[in-house]
């Protein structure tokens, strides 16, 4: 799976929990979860759907590394290789 299908995935997830996101207008490297004030229950059930859809285990030692849209898509991108 390439980068941009992974971007594409999460891009989808987020956008069900924050419908009004732009995402040409949010930084890869901007806090996700205060751009879009995305709160922590919400935040939770996106990395879920992203384990369901990815089959990824994500560990709750990990949350605290996916803070921007290029951490998550590294974060994954390097699980799905």
């Amino acid at each position: 799976m390439k980068a941009m299908d992974i971007r594409k995935i999460i891009e989808t997830g987020l956008a069900s929990i924050a419908p009004e996101a732009d995402f040409d207008e949010l930084s890869p490297t901007e806090n996700i979860r205060e751009e879009l004030d995305i709160d922590s229950f919400d935040f939770l059930n996106f990395l879920i759907g992203l384990n369901e859809k990815l089959g990824i285990d994500i560990p709750e030692a990990d949350y605290e590394k996916l803070v921007s849209m290029n951490d998550l898509v590294n974060y994954l991108d390097e699980r799905t290789g």
